[in-house]
């Protein structure tokens, strides 16, 4: 069977000393969500729960996701995932995450 996760938007964007992700998740507490960061890769999963149980429901408009969501996004440049810190505030999720330092890198001949 197929996982029929919802798709998360998010907008990835940089500045000198970091890289930026920003995503609405409205509807899911903090405490909901799994954020997982390795030096080039971050994966956000969560699942949106309907918690209104009328009986029967005559929708007019369905647009509204309810259930799990994952997004992973491939990193443009590796980062410090230790340094990683992740806000959830007004709905809005901004992961902000370090860029390794090049002097940090070491190349072996």
């Amino acid at each position: 069977m197929e996982n029929q996760n919802g798709i998360l938007t998010l907008d990835v964007f940089q500045t000198k000393k970091e890289i930026i992700i920003r995503s609405t998740i409205a509807g899911v507490p903090g405490k909901d969500l799994d954020i997982s960061i390795t030096s080039d890769k971050v994966t956000i999963k969560g699942e949106r729960k309907d918690e209104q149980s009328e009986e029967s429901k005559e929708y007019y408009y369905r647009e509204l996701y309810w259930g799990g969501f994952e997004r992973s996004v491939i990193l443009p440049e590796e980062v410090n995932a230790d340094e990683a810190k992740a806000t959830l505030k007004n709905g809005i999720l901004t992961i902000r995450l370090p860029k390794l330092s090049k002097e940090k890198k070491v190349s072996i001949a």
